[in-house]
């Protein structure tokens, strides 16, 4: 059987492919969700703040490993197929995520057990590096002329939906669990959840088709890792652009959904139902602004939205966090991440697309993949840790707002730059070839 995708897609093929990126956001969101109770069991220390620094950072250096997972991975996706790329991708990623799951405690195995955890954590940055490029790459050649953005969309919406269902789940078990429990126990929880969901995506996974965008150039001549690598380096001034526009929603997405809890139990005071309930908002609303603004960006192009959406972001950051700590409420703290939602989505929903476009065919894995996880591993994983470090030293609680209005400056100069190029302007039109 010709295991390549030659009619329409359908809603099977987009629900094949994005699945595998279901597990690697839920995964990193439990992480965030739960750094505090993660500290306490396997990073113990004397002062708090130390401990939670700790088990954040160990949240960021996951995302080092980001950029060498794109190296190796994206050109193996590349050079053998979507398809195969993307299920040893999760297979990594399941190895990882059992690792966070059953490290037992510093008490039981001492300095094993965050050695353990980084070893998991690392695992989950490797692979993930990758993923979201291989998923959206995947997307943008199986999708129908004139819509493009609309179905690359659906690699962040998945990730909506991931964040949704941990934030479920913490409501759940906040609910379920007294405050003992959950900080002994409780927070492995969703993560054993995880690994049981494990076998049904590999399943899910491995019925995937190839797309006929790669198989036809396969057909003809299978680039070699070197040729790969080399015109990646070729490339290398357009991966540094994309990852000035990477840099926003690395910064934004970890902000508004693993650093909410933390932020509103730790610097705000709100209850953690009040925070997990607000994070389940903001993934229902990041679920429906994303696929929109895709589907906007393929009517009216690619630049427009991105500047729109960038200034917006630059402009009302830090005075919108102002206004929530100024009275910390459960009402201030939902308007305030509706508004940020809606911004994000509005972002991410064309610039994942922007960049399955801008990147060379030979390279569109490697290169999508290098610049998210150079962002990610540089500014995005490490925002958590971040915001409180800057919190911490300035005694400013909006600090966060601030720090995400940086990163919109590097979006607006990365937007900017790239489309002086007249040929990338052609190849984001809304009705352009990718070839």
């Amino acid at each position: 059987m010709d295991a390549t995708v030659k009619r329409p897609p359908t809603k099977k093929d987009v629900f094949r492919v994005v699945s595998g990126n279901f597990l690697e956001m839920f995964d990193f969101m439990v992480y965030g969700f739960y750094a505090a109770a993660v500290a306490k069991a396997v990073f113990p220390n004397d002062n708090e703040f130390v401990s939670l620094m700790l088990s954040l950072v160990t949240f960021g250096v996951g995302f080092l490993m980001r950029p060498l997972g794109a190296i190796v991975l994206g050109a193996y996706i590349d050079r053998h197929g979507r398809r195969a790329g993307l299920v040893m991708s999760l297979a990594i990623m399941s190895v990882g995520v059992a690792l966070i799951a059953f490290t037992p405690t510093y008490a039981s195995i001492g300095i094993a057990a965050p050695i353990l955890v980084l070893i998991g954590r690392l695992l989950q940055g490797f692979s993930a590096g990758a993923e979201s490029g291989g998923v959206s790459v995947y997307l943008s050649e199986i999708a129908t002329p004139g819509n493009r953005g609309f179905y690359v969309s659906w690699q962040s919406a998945s990730q909506q939906v991931a964040v949704v269902f941990a934030a479920v789940i913490g409501v759940t078990l906040r609910g379920l669990l007294t405050e003992e429990q959950m900080m002994t126990w409780g927070w492995r929880i969703p993560f054993l959840i995880g690994c049981l969901i494990i076998p049904v995506l590999f399943w899910i996974r491995r019925s995937m088709q190839e797309s006929e965008d790669f198989a036809q150039r396969a057909k003809h001549r299978r680039a070699t890792l070197g040729e790969i690598y080399g015109s990646l380096i070729q490339n290398w001034v357009i991966v540094l652009k994309a990852v000035l526009l990477v840099t926003l929603t690395s910064v934004f997405f970890y902000m508004i959904t693993a650093y909410t809890p933390t932020y509103a139990r730790q610097v705000l005071g709100l209850s953690d139902q009040d925070s997990f309930i607000v994070t389940v908002c903001v993934g229902l609303a990041n679920f429906v602004w994303v696929p929109v603004m895709g589907a906007v960006s393929d009517r009216v192009g690619r630049l427009p939205v991105l500047l729109v959406f960038s200034v917006l972001i630059g402009i009302t950051a830090y005075p919108i966090m102002a206004w929530l700590v100024s009275d910390p409420s459960f009402g201030r703290l939902l308007a305030t991440l509706m508004w940020m939602s809606f911004l994000y989505g509005g972002y991410q929903g064309v610039m994942v697309v922007t960049l399955t476009e801008i990147m060379p065919a030979e390279v569109r894995a490697t290169g999508f993949s290098l610049a998210y996880s150079l962002a990610q591993a540089i500014f995005g994983g490490f925002t958590p840790a971040i915001c409180t470090y800057l919190i911490h030293a300035s005694g400013n609680k909006a600090m966060p707002g601030l720090w995400l209005a940086c990163a919109a400056l590097f979006s607006i100069v990365g937007a900017l730059t790239l489309y002086r190029n007249a040929h990338i302007a052609r190849r984001s039109a809304p009705s352009a070839s990718l070839a």
